[in-house]
């Protein structure tokens, strides 16, 4: 099933992302093997160009790495994928409390609103 794209950001970006995060949260491990490029075009239901330039994009950052006539693996560095960890956090961080802002929503009060959110969902589980 072809995934859907925002088209306000190159579609590359977004499947850097869609993969950034699936390590992240450890669905894709250090050391597995991401599918071809033309495995992964059809399965996204893009140009295999695109797949290209985004395999591309995750061994410039490091976060992946081509081996010639193996295929193109997740890096096993763990300290590569912990600042990965810490970089995501960090921008959905930023992302919070520049929304946050916007909405005139001071320091203390964000705090305030996170610690009730917090203690709601902890009652929920």
């Amino acid at each position: 099933m072809a995934d859907e794209f925002e088209s306000s950001r190159p579609i590359y970006m977004q499947i850097v992302e869609k993969i950034t995060q699936q390590i992240a949260r450890y669905e894709r491990m250090p050391g597995d093997k991401l599918p071809s490029v033309r495995e992964m075009a059809i399965a996204s239901g893009v140009n295999p160009n695109t797949i290209q330039r985004t395999y591309g994009e995750l061994e410039r950052m490091k976060i992946v790495e081509t081996r010639r006539g193996q295929g193109t693996f997740i890096t096993e560095s763990e300290d590569i994928i912990e600042e990965l960890r810490t970089k995501l956090q960090h921008d959905l961080l930023e992302q919070f409390i520049r929304n946050m802002q916007e909405l005139g929503i001071k320091k203390e009060e964000m705090v305030q609103l996170l610690e009730i959110y917090l203690q709601e969902k902890k009652g929920e589980k």
